[in-house]
Order: structure tokens, then sequence, then C-alpha cells
């Protein structure tokens, strides 16, 4: 009696705990189906119900149904009791014709109340235009005739028509540094893929920088591709930015795939016979190559053009209009859109005189998809104002090539106006009168204490007195005057030179170039040894740009490959040594986003080292 009261209990104590969860009611069908082949559509709720009121299936045959079934679970697991419960109705279905449809909601009620389930949505592709040549069981277990060995039997099932790989181009005719994806797809059909393996060459894509997207699980979908149905697969996809115009060959990919066969062997029993063996088949897969016509960007290039190729926009904004002196003052840029964001140049900031700018921070939010690069360049310039005054920061120009209206488009923001007061207790603050001429203030004196103790004069007892013109009748008494003199002249002279170098900002810049050049490229190999691999590229491109700019006083904003070669060219460098800065530049900045290994790693760093010193000979 015990035993059924105890037993009693827990079918009780299950049931209350069934229907004391909430109602969950849905509806379940595949997303693709081919016409004139059954699927399945199921209704599932997690508690006892009734009175099922399924919607009507206008563009499908129903073939049977809905079946009921019911099924329900109890577990304890230290202690604690879980259970579930499920009752489910299955329509099979037929489509009647190709498209798109949705099945409405259904109803039913439990426990007396009524409740409704989601829609589905269905696509219908066509049927097959010409029979399936396959007699290998696919994925939905059709079978067929196979070959007497195994070989035989994979190279009749697994024709071109039955297993290929599909490069497909988003686009094959863009401009320079125009974004496209490349992706290779897997089409099979009768066919039972077991595996891809890791034997995959990729082409080396070169004339292009490119951007992989992020590959998860590989999902398999149906799709009507030539008039049959073919299970798909998306092996790999990436995105492409052209670095010159003309017409760029991409080399074919290849696959290696594990394909599963059946075969028929001499029948040792009747289980042999009935469900036959199978063995994997390797089999390598080429997808072919692809050509793309690169347009040269137009002439009539904004002075402000730095390479930025998209659609975008900017917001400027500024911290303050006005300041103290010796205080700082804050210009951020955002630059958002879609394109070649990670080539995109920091545009300039003409900060008037008096202002110590210092290097811009840069923050990038960037998301790679299917259609591109696209989100936010943050730019946040930085700058302190050392003399009070009335400043005008002229307009930051940004200058892109709009990829939809095919032109040139030039961004600017507002003209800053900024008010530098005199800081508080700063005696020693200029003031300008809006041309800059600076005028001294006269420091307050304060008296500090009394007990100022005077010294006493009066010689002390016994001290021999100096009888009046015995100093000035000595020989070395010129050297107190005339030394003095002298020094002060010499540092006069050597202070205007400096002066005058330093006001030169030209010189500055080539005389530290090298001396700059160096310091990155030391760091450059701290990240090397550390396989640091995005400091090393950041540093090593650096170190290029920045030598080429301060030695050929090109402004950051005109800084390209065009207008470096051709200054080089002015100034008689050799052909040889002008390839060899284009190949750096290049190498460094496709190696920077697109890096390669380590052992590239080591001859960018030796040829920008070597580059540098042979331009340092030629003592452009």
């Amino acid at each position: 009696m015990k035993d059924r009261f105890l037993i009693l209990f827990l079918l009780l104590g299950t049931t209350l705990s069934v229907f004391a969860e909430d109602v969950v009611f849905k509806a379940q069908a595949p997303s693709q189906v081919i016409v004139g082949r059954p699927f399945q559509l199921t209704y599932s709720v997690n508690q006892r119900s009734r009175d099922l009121r399924a919607p009507e299936f206008t563009d499908f045959d129903v073939l049977a149904g809905p079946y009921t079934s019911t099924s329900s679970s109890t577990s304890f697991v230290n202690g604690h009791r879980t259970s579930s419960f499920s009752q489910t109705y299955t329509y099979t279905l037929m489509a009647q014709k190709a498209g798109t449809f949705t099945i409405g909601p259904a109803n039913i009620r439990v426990d007396g109340d009524n409740y409704q389930s989601n829609g589905v949505r269905i696509t219908v592709l066509p049927e097959d235009e010409q029979p399936a040549q396959s007699s290998q069981p696919n994925q939905a277990g059709q079978t067929g005739q196979a070959s007497q060995t195994s070989q035989s039997s994979a190279s009749s099932q697994t024709s071109s028509d039955n297993l290929f790989v599909r490069t497909i181009a988003s686009k094959t005719r863009v401009h320079e540094q125009e974004a496209l994806m490349i992706t290779y797809k897997l089409y099979f059909a009768n066919v039972d893929v077991a595996q891809l393996t890791n034997n995959t060459k990729l082409p080396e894509f070169t004339g292009f920088l490119k951007q992989e997207l992020e590959q998860g699980e590989i999902q398999t979908e149906l799709e009507h591709y030539n008039g049959r149905n073919y299970q798909t697969a998306v092996l790999y996809r990436t995105i492409l930015y052209p670095q010159h115009s003309g017409d760029i060959q991409i080399e074919p990919a290849k696959f290696e795939a594990v394909l599963r066969v059946q075969t028929r062997q001499q029948v040792r029993s009747i289980f042999d016979d009935f469900f036959g063996s199978y063995t994997n088949v390797t089999r390598m897969i080429t997808a072919p190559g692809v050509t793309i016509h690169v347009s040269a960007l137009p002439s009539g290039k904004p002075a402000g053009f730095s390479g930025g190729v998209g659609k975008f926009n900017i917001t400027p904004s500024i911290s303050q209009t006005e300041i103290q002196a010796n205080d700082a003052v804050t210009i951020r840029l955002d630059i958002t859109g879609a394109g070649n964001m990670k080539l995109i140049k920091t545009p300039a900031v003409d900060w008037p005189e008096g202002f110590e700018p210092y290097d811009p921070k840069v923050t990038n939010n960037f998301n790679t998809t299917t259609a591109g690069v696209s989100g936010t360049k943050s730019i946040e310039y930085l700058a302190i104002a050392r003399n009070a005054g009335e400043y005008t920061i002229p307009p930051i120009s940004f200058s892109y090539f709009d990829i939809e209206d095919k032109t040139y488009r030039t961004l600017t923001t507002p003209e800053y106006t900024l008010n530098v007061k005199r800081g508080n207790g700063d005696a020693s603050a200029a003031t300008t009168e809006g041309q800059g001429v600076y005028y001294a203030q006269k420091e307050d004196i304060k008296q500090l204490s009394t007990d100022i103790r005077y010294i006493d004069t009066k010689p002390l007892k016994g001290e021999r007195t100096k009888v009046k013109g015995e100093w000035l009748d000595s020989r070395y008494l010129w050297l107190y005057y005339v030394l003095p003199l002298l020094l002060a002249v010499i540092v006069l002279i050597v202070l205007r030179k400096q002066i005058r170098e330093n006001a030169d900002i030209t010189r500055v810049r080539y005389k530290r170039a090298n001396k700059v050049a160096q310091k990155r490229l030391k760091a450059a190999a701290a990240a090397l040894k550390a396989n640091d691999k995005d400091h090393f590229y950041e540093e090593i491109e650096r170190a290029a740009w920045t030598y080429l700019s301060d030695r050929l006083a090109i402004p950051t904003a005109e800084l390209n490959k065009d207008n470096i070669a051709a200054l080089l060219r002015r100034k008689g460098v050799q052909k040889s040594l002008i390839n060899d800065v284009h190949q750096v530049l290049s190498t460094a900045e496709f190696a920077r986003y697109a890096p390669s290994t380590e052992h590239a790693m080591d001859d960018l760093y030796r040829d920008t080292t070597q580059l540098i010193n042979n331009l340092e000979d030629q003592k452009i």
C-alpha cells in the first residue's frame, strides 16, 4: 500500500508541475522544400490539449494527418525533480507550385483557454528539369545502382554535374579601392559529403588587399541552380580591395572533400546483400578563376584626397571654445560610412601659431559584413594653447570618391573660434592683439618676510684694506671684462642660429627624419621579437611614411606614392631606388591589413631598414 501511495503521489506531482508551466504552442516546418516532394509540418504544445484548428493550406496538398503523439519524462538529479511533457500534431504536406508562401497560425485549447501558434514561411523550389544521374544515396536517403569498385563508383556518382564549387564575385567591374566580395560555394546532389579536409589551396589574391569574413559552422541549404536542386554550403568568403587599375585575374582555388560512397562487393551473408557496404573516397574539387575589371579613379582628385572610396559622413565637435592659457582643447572627428575604412588617412588640422599639438588619437569601430567594411573612425586632435588671445581654427577637410555617384566629394567641418584667456596667477602668460604680437606682463612683487639681515660691509679688525688703484694696475684686470663680453657674443650667435633653424619647420623635420625613423624601426624590431604582428606592421609603415614625409617636405595630407615618386625623380634619384620605395610602401601597407608569415616580417624589416639607409646615402 505504501508503494502504491508513493507512485500515486509522484504521478500527481508530475501532472501538477506540467500544468504549472507556461503554455508553449509552436509550429515547425522546413524553410525550403521542393515541388512534388512531401514534407512535414508539426504543431507541438507542452501541455495536454485538444481541439486543434489548423489554418487552410491553400498552396499545399495535405497528404496525411494530423497524427497525434505524446511524450513525457521525469528525472531526479541530486534530489531535484525535473519533468517535461509534449503533445505533437503532424501533417504531411506537398507543395503545388514554386514560390514563397506563408502558412498562418493554428489554434488550440489548453485547460479551457485558447492559444495561437506562430506562422511558418516556406520557400518552394521548382522540380529538377533533368533526372538525377547519380545512383548514390543522397542526404535524403535515395539509393540507386552502384559500380563494382569504390573508385569507379565514386567516379560515376560524383560527376561535375553532381559535385562542384562555384567562384561567385559580388561584382566584376569596380573602381580602385572599391570593395567586392568573393565567395566559394559548394554544390552537391545525390552525393554524400562526409567532411571537408584542411587540404585547401586558396589563391594569393595578388593586386588586392583582403579582409576575411568570419566563417562559423558550415550550414547547408537548398538552392535551385541551372535547372537542378542542390544542397549548398559556403566554404570561404573574403572582401577584396583592388590596388591598381586594369584586368586582375584571380587564380582557381582547390578544396578537398571526403565522400561516402556505397559499394557492392562479393556477398558473404544476407545482411551484406541487403545493406551493402560503404567506403570513404577523397575528391579534389577545383573552383574556377575569375577576372575582375578595375577602372582607375577619374581625374580631378581634390587636394585633400587620400584614397578613401565608399560612402562617408563626418561629425565634428570641439570640447570647448573658451579656455585659459596652458589648457588643452580637443577636436573630435567621427568618420562614418562604408568602404575602405581601414585605408582612410587621418585628415590634418592646421593649428594656429601658439598652439602645441599632439599626435591624434585614432579609434576604429569597424564591422566586416558581406556588404564590406562599415563603421566609425573616431579621431581626437589635442593641442595646448600657450598664449592668450582669440584664434581661428580653419575647417578640416575630408575628401573621398563616392562609389554611388561616381564623383569626388569633399566634406568640411565648421570654422571654430577659440578664445584663450590669460591663466589665473600666470604672470608670464602673454597677450595677443590679433596679430600674434606678444607683450610681457610685469611680475607682481610680494613681500615674503621681514627677517632680512643686511650684510655688514665694514672691514674686520686687523683686515688689510686695499689701496685705491691697486687692482686697476693689475695686468689681468682686462680679462674680467673682455671674457664675459666675448662669451656673451658667442652665446648670442649660437642662440640666434638655433632660433632660425627651429623656426624653419621643414629643415627641423629634415634633420630629424632619420632619427625618428630609426626610433620606429627599433620599436618594430622589439615587436618582431615579441611576435606582436599588429604593432610591428604599424611601426614599419609609420617609419617609412614619416621618413619620406620629413625628408621630402611633403605635408601629411598630400602624402601618397605618386607624389613621392615624382619628387624623387626631380631630385635625380635612381629609378631602381624609386621602385624600391614603391615596393616597400606597398608591402608595408598590404602586410598591415593582410598579415603574412613570420619570415615575411623579417624580410619587410630588412627591406625597410635598407631602403632608409640607401636614401640617407643619396642625401635627398
